[in-house]
């Protein structure tokens, strides 16, 4: 299955992370001491992968990459598309290879689907809390380093959108920036005058929104503001950009902050706290 995200490569990723849990470049590093001292090389196992959690999947065309490293004529049959909604006890990959190269691959391989597939599993879960589609559940960038395409991929697979890939595709103004350009409008003119094209600006009071607007902002950003504050907003912007809620919303609370009427709400745990699906890998001798 082909696994291409626009600026990620899946192959370093991949040997990148085998590496690390190989101990290459270490004191006696370099090897699955475990396996090449038990398994016979020559020894060939079957293997199923299949979740305990209900689950939206995510993951699995990267899984099937740490087993082809180590033996690329490995048997890797995917059982489940990405994004799919399946129940407890669905098989999700059948593999057949040999024996030391699962094993090997196995942890690497599991802790990626559990760690994206735990939070495609968050983001549907806050998508039906949300329960309007006229908002856009979007996640942020607080993603774990090195790992913000994986998990923003994961935020797809869940139905989510997202917001700004890092700090190069938009500008986003908030308090800090604020804070040195003055006020909220000067610091919206200087990316204008930066030739910036767009332009989130963070608002957290009624009385910035005009002075953003003005100055030429391209979607507001309504943080820490409460269900009224935000309907008082959206009706003050009245459809000229497009507005987001953020801050501290939680699977209880969004509900309410999509009714306003904004067009996202943006949600940092989906990628910070998601718990790891609970999925597993068991083997048979062939």
């Amino acid at each position: 299955m082909a696994f291409d995200l626009p600026g990620f490569e899946i192959d370093e990723f991949v040997r990148d992370t085998l590496a690390e849990d190989l101990g290459e470049g270490l004191p006696g590093g370099g090897i699955d001491v475990t396996s090449e001292s038990v398994i016979p090389a020559e020894a060939r196992f079957a293997g199923v992968m299949d979740t305990r959690d209900a689950i939206h999947v995510a993951g699995l065309p990267a899984a099937e990459a740490f087993f082809r490293a180590l033996d690329p004529d490995m048997t890797v049959d995917i059982l489940v598309e990405e994004g799919a909604s399946v129940p407890a006890g669905t098989d999700l990959m059948h593999l057949r290879g040999n024996a030391r190269a699962m094993l090997t691959a196995e942890r690497s391989a599991l802790n990626t689907v559990q760690h994206l597939s735990g939070i495609a599993t968050m983001v549907a879960e806050y998508v039906a809390a949300m329960d309007n589609p006229d908002c856009t559940l979007l996640d942020t960038r607080k993603t774990i380093p090195g790992l913000r395409h994986l998990e923003k991929y994961a935020v797809r697979m869940g139905g989510g959108a997202n917001h700004r890939m890092g700090l190069w595709d938009a500008a986003m103004i908030k308090d800090n920036h604020v804070l040195v350009a003055g006020s909220v409008g000067e610091a919206v003119r200087r990316a204008v005058a930066a030739g910036v094209s767009d332009i989130i600006c963070e608002v957290d009071r009624i009385d910035q929104i005009e002075p953003a607007l003005q100055a030429g902002a391209t979607r507001l950003l309504l943080d820490n503001m409460d269900p009224p504050t935000l309907r008082e907003a959206v009706a003050i912007v009245d459809g000229r950009v497009p507005t987001e809620a953020s801050g501290g919303i939680t699977l209880e609370t969004i509900k309410a902050r999509a009714a306003t009427g904004v067009d996202y709400v943006s949600v940092g745990r989906l990628t910070q706290s998601a718990p790891a699906a609970d999925i597993g890998l068991d083997f048979t001798p062939l």
